[in-house]
């Protein structure tokens, strides 16, 4: 690099308070404590014999950036 240039960081966040939420399988959500109807629902759909998932957002894991 040449003397005297700074290099500017990108910010990434769109606002202070954005979070990021974790991706989480459907065995995480079996054993979780605090179960969302998101998540239960999520397990319900895995029961069906077959059932490809990607996981879930979860809302109580989340993230600050």
């Amino acid at each position: 690099m040449a003397k005297g240039k700074k290099v500017k960081k990108k910010n990434t966040r769109q606002h202070p308070n954005q979070v990021q939420l974790r991706i989480v399988t459907s065995h995480t959500c079996q054993v979780c404590k605090q179960q969302c109807a998101r998540g239960l629902a999520y397990l319900e759909q895995m029961s069906q014999p077959g059932a490809i998932g990607f996981g879930v957002p979860c809302i109580l894991t989340k993230q600050k950036q």
